[in-house]
């Protein structure tokens, strides 16, 4: 078989052959100048109020992970375009795709001034596949005695050489396993996390280029340079303040006097149609590897995986006009979804069968609901759940519309004061709603979504979705001999889901952010985030 080496001076030929599989939720853009970094003011930049510890095995949202993100560095990140590059790696090396040799740089440290090793990389990886409330478990799937079911120590088959060495045993190959490298889970971690895990989540102690300075929940998390971390990406400011804001019409009306500097995700749906007149050239409009959909649990009265279930999801999915609320709702700064990946990600395809169900078609909607209500007449409020604090009512609201005008139903939102509130009652599954879902993607490939949202116990699956021979297509495809092999895998795969449509497919997301008039060098990567380390801003 062929080699499969990827070094510093081969990073190149990966991305070219292998990365049309994988990526992770990582920022990245290049080494940002200069080797002290660090200098300059604070930046502050909008964010979410984490809904778990700051703990790389259960941390799986975005106002957690843009924190991990920014106090780790992992084996790889991703620059601006979603390209690999190498940061604490120093080679990634497989004669097979299966067994590979991981090889780290010496000498780098953790904030504490402990030394970062082949074992603290280990040992994470350990821990988070042993644990099955762990929500990042599922990233272990094709490690060599990785178990979902129990708490197993130490079950993967990792094998630490010396300090700066270590082996992973696959179960399959996997010729994109690098790429998915620089997701958090992958995060190595220090030996006073496994003193005190819950004191850890609290305050994490990472080897990236910022650290955690102060938390205070629900207002502000508060990073400083990371003066031990010698990686490409170095602050070129004196600091980073992620601010929670209760609306995104607040931290918009911050932007415009300056009392914020980075706006994200974006800018919310009541300023779409002005903001580029009111930011200038600060003014962002770019794809971004986001996708949006509504999650339809099998839990709900009417909704379970039968005839009458897939029929009301059919019909519901008829009933919604994308086009409509992309172009009216979003200005149109939203693509009508077509696919459960994004146009952004290699292997990308608009022509699935079952596909045709992202097309509005009003007589069919009610023809679908009818036959659905002659199995089991139809009662109560269709009711979607979303968070506030990120610009859906409006989004929402025209949704439910539809359906009362479609369907003759009563439909509704349910607002929840922010991402954390409303992803807690996802977790406990005490939310009698369907939900309003999105992906940003972690690394750039198909199988990031298609395995973290819907493959049996995923930790992201909130609909609880479970179809074997979903499952069976989408291990066979991630394990597959070539990246072209494994896309059609892929398109089998997607098309289950068309058939059982436990989520919706609505839009693909773009980045449609900006930035205040004191800062410079902003740069929002492939995946929407803004890529922190390299904003300057004056003292």
């Amino acid at each position: 078989m062929k080699r499969n080496k990827i070094a510093l001076a081969g990073v190149g030929m990966l991305a070219a052959g292998v990365i049309a599989l994988s990526g992770c939720a990582s920022g990245g853009g290049g080494d940002g100048g200069g080797d002290a970094g660090g200098s300059g003011g604070v930046v502050t930049v909008q964010s979410n109020e984490p809904q778990n510890p700051l703990i790389p095995a259960v941390t799986n949202e975005v106002g957690g992970g843009l924190v991990l993100q920014n106090i780790f560095a992992g084996l790889v990140y991703y620059e601006a375009d979603g390209a690999m590059a190498m940061d604490v790696a120093e080679s990634i090396e497989s004669e097979d795709n299966q067994l590979w040799t991981i090889k780290i740089k010496d000498g780098t440290k953790f904030s504490d001034d402990t030394p970062v090793t082949a074992e603290s990389f280990v040992n994470s990886w350990q821990y988070a596949a042993s644990d099955p409330a762990a929500e990042n478990q599922w990233w272990f799937a094709n490690f060599e005695g990785y178990s979902a079911d129990a708490i197993v120590e130490d079950s993967l088959s990792l094998e630490v050489v010396d300090d700066t060495t270590f082996t992973v045993q696959l179960a399959a190959p996997q010729s994109d396993f690098p790429i998915s490298l620089g997701y958090q889970v992958f995060s190595p971690l220090p030996e006073s996390f496994f003193d005190d895990p819950e004191a850890f989540g609290e305050a994490p102690i990472g080897n990236g280029p910022y650290k955690l300075d102060k938390w205070e929940h629900d207002s502000v998390i508060s990073l400083v340079p990371n003066e031990g971390y010698d990686g490409p990406r170095k602050p070129q400011n004196g600091g980073v303040d992620l601010v929670s804001y209760g609306t995104g019409e607040a931290a918009y009306a911050d932007l415009l006097s300056d009392n914020l500097d980075v706006i994200n995700p974006g800018v919310p749906p009541s300023a779409l149609a002005t903001y580029k007149d009111d930011l200038g050239d600060r003014a962002v409009d770019q794809p971004a590897a986001i996708w949006e959909g509504l999650t339809i649990p099998a839990r709900l009265d009417h909704f379970a995986n039968d005839e009458e279930g897939i029929l009301r999801r059919q019909a519901i999915s008829y009933a919604i006009d994308r086009d409509e609320i992309t172009d009216v709702i979003f200005e149109g700064t939203r693509t009508p979804a077509v696919d459960y990946t994004s146009p952004v990600i290699d292997g990308w395809n608009d022509s699935l069968k079952g596909s045709e169900v992202t097309h509005a078609d009003a007589a069919k909607a009610k023809d679908l609901w009818a036959q659905a209500d002659a199995i089991s007449p139809w009662s109560g409020t269709f009711t979607i759940a979303y968070n506030a604090d990120g610009g859906h009512q409006p989004w929402v609201d025209a949704v439910s519309n539809q359906l009362k005008n479609t369907l003759a139903i009563d439909a509704a939102g349910q607002s929840f004061p922010d991402l954390a509130t409303l992803r807690e009652e996802i977790k406990n599954r005490t939310l009698n709603a369907a939900t309003r879902s999105g992906w940003q993607f972690d690394y750039p490939g198909a199988y990031n979504i298609l395995g973290a949202l819907f493959i049996t116990g995923a930790g992201s699956n909130d609909g609880d979705y479970s179809n074997p021979e979903y499952d069976k297509l989408v291990q066979e495809g991630a394990t597959a001999p070539t990246v072209e092999d494994g896309q059609k895998l892929f398109d089998q795969a997607q098309e289950v889901l068309f058939a059982d449509l436990p989520v919706l497919p609505l839009w693909y997301r773009s980045t449609n952010a900006g930035y205040s008039t004191v800062v410079d060098n902003v740069e929002y990567g492939w995946d929407s985030w803004p890529i922190i380390y390299q904003i300057t801003k004056a003292e």
